[in-house]
């Protein structure tokens, strides 16, 4: 019998539910009253609520513009960081997901795979090479979920915010009072600017001789 619908059918219809109605909208009846059958069929495609999580995860980064490699590994990274990025923006209600489902299928894994290409053409391999993968991720999906959340407080807009620490104990919190403001006013570019400090960071960071065979202390 030919299957009425393709994973991609399922992955489509998941992530539009996710986008507009969040995670906790996202069950096998509503995916089925969108894709117009019983939710009994979904499970010929889809065995698990985490299979479906994970589907979701698939359809967010099958997304992601992946540039095409240049000569320059660091632009290539800031990129590929870049497009990451993006797509994560555009579907913010899926990004705990992202963080917490782990996919096995060769399209979710190809961002990751251009990520660590980029730091690799610029030199780095093994641990160095590793922590400069977990860095950039973990800065490009931390920035993604602080730009979603917005200010750590009560408070509905950033200039309550910093008002609010302004006011709080100016003396014992005189660096938070001082840059609480610039939170409240700043329109410029954080995430390139971010990105711009932790690459500069990858390029100044000194490495470690290669091993001789000698026990690095790393175990």
């Amino acid at each position: 019998m030919r299957a009425r619908f393709t994973l991609a059918d399922i992955q489509q219809h998941a992530l539009a539910i996710v986008d507009r109605d969040g995670l906790a909208g996202l069950t096998m009846r509503s995916l089925a009253a969108s894709l117009q059958t019983g939710a009994m069929t979904l499970y010929n495609y889809v065995d698990s609520r985490e299979a479906l999580e994970e589907l979701v995860v698939d359809a967010v980064s099958a997304l992601v513009e992946i540039p095409e490699p240049t000569d320059d590994w660091l632009a290539d990274t800031r990129a590929v960081a870049t497009a990451l990025w993006r797509t994560f923006r555009a579907h913010p209600a899926a990004i705990p997901l992202v963080l917490t489902r782990r996919t096995s299928s060769r399209a979710s894994l190809a961002p990751a795979e251009a990520l660590a290409a980029a730091l690799a053409r610029g030199g780095m391999d093994g641990v160095d090479l590793f922590v400069a993968f977990r860095t950039v991720s973990a800065f490009v999906m931390g920035i993604a979920q602080n730009e979603l959340a917005g200010p750590l407080s009560r408070e509905d807009d950033a200039t309550s915010a910093a008002q609010r620490v302004a006011t709080l104990a100016p003396d014992a919190l005189p660096t938070l009072t001082k840059i609480a403001p610039v939170g409240a006013t700043f329109t410029g570019h954080e995430f390139e600017r971010g990105l711009t400090i932790v690459l500069n960071g990858l390029v100044h960071t000194p490495r470690p001789p290669a091993s001789t065979g000698q026990a690095s202390g790393l175990s």
